[in-house]
């Protein structure tokens, strides 16, 4: 399986300056929606399919919540989250695990320790060991956990491309996103990772976030109660200081995060984007999601200015900011 996406069919959309000289370019290609689901603007390619990694997890999370399982607040918002393993995430995740009784060792994501600076040196001190609840894909998990004991399916097996919850997932994404994948992998997490163009990406999410709670459907219904928790407790889908976080509470967009450079979010007025920076890095993906929108109308970038110490875009040298990294498209 050999992925097409070229530099040669990418954009630049973003630098890193220090010292007002441009160290890193970094190239991808992006998707902005309007409202109404129109393509505002296309830059580079954004048919060849991609990995959307973490950005998957708003469709897993719905995925979850319509087969028989109740999230709501800030188990919802865990369920959808790449977390930072604070005492509080960690806490949310074990609440989930309570609810039938399952065990932490049920959890088919890998040990690892908080990526949260706190929690880690706290975990480090105390001697204890890297576990599965710590790592930032847990909530997910301990949700797909509980669908599979709503749907009476095996908890052996939950992450195999055929398990019935898995199938469930692929509907989900299907249907948001009006794309068949045209290739499934195995994520960082172990659960399965399916490619999409950068559109469906987007056409999905916007449909989540901009889903009706008053919706006939089932399916709406869930997404925007999943979308309503994420906005109303960023705190639970990064942690403190995480790009998801910090872009949430404070500039009220819907955000999610995935590796490899992938980014999706959508503005209060439903306008979404949907990127990818191809050398992978996701250091940048932030600024140039809030800077399409900006530039979309959709937020005031005098908004983006005040957050940008938050986002942690600054470029040291020696004790002092001697650059940034900018979005310039």
């Amino acid at each position: 399986m050999t992925g097409t996406f070229s530099v040669t069919d990418s954009v630049e959309l973003a630098v890193v300056e220090r010292s007002g000289f441009t160290e890193s370019r970094h190239a991808g290609s992006a998707v902005v929606l309007s409202p109404e689901g129109e393509v505002l603007r296309a830059l580079g390619d954004v048919v060849t399919p991609i990995f959307p990694r973490s950005c998957l997890k708003p469709f897993q999370a719905v995925a979850v919540m319509t087969s028989g399982v109740t999230l709501r607040g800030e188990d919802a918002a865990i369920a959808t989250a790449s977390h930072s393993g604070t005492a509080a995430h960690v806490a949310l995740v074990r609440r989930l695990l309570e609810r039938q009784s399952l065990p932490e060792s049920a959890l088919g994501c890998p040990p690892a320790a908080p990526s949260d600076q706190v929690a880690r040196e706290q975990l480090t001190r105390s001697g204890g060991p890297r576990e599965r609840v710590y790592m930032n894909c847990s909530g997910k998990h301990a949700a797909m956990l509980l669908a599979c004991v709503a749907g009476d399916w095996p908890l052996e097996g939950y992450l195999e491309f055929g398990h019935p919850l898995q199938k469930r997932v692929l509907d989900v994404i299907e249907r948001f996103t009006g794309e068949r994948p045209a290739a499934t992998a195995v994520d960082g997490c172990g659960a399965p990772v399916h490619a999409i163009s950068l559109g469906g990406l987007a056409r999905g999410i916007q449909k989540i976030t901009t889903a009706a709670a008053g919706s006939p459907f089932a399916l709406y219904r869930e997404a925007a109660a999943l979308t309503e928790a994420v906005r109303e407790h960023a705190w639970a889908v990064g942690g403190p200081g995480q790009p998801d976080t910090v872009a949430v509470e404070r500039l009220g967009v819907f955000a999610k995060i995935g590796a490899e450079g992938v980014m999706v979010m959508t503005a209060p007025d439903g306008t979404t984007v949907a990127l990818k920076v191809l050398d992978g890095s996701s250091r940048a993906s932030t600024i140039i999601a809030l800077r399409l929108l900006a530039q979309s109308g959709a937020i005031d970038d005098r908004a983006i200015d005040a957050v940008q110490t938050e986002l942690d875009l600054w470029v040291i040298g020696g004790e002092q900011r001697v650059g940034s990294i900018r979005a310039t498209i």
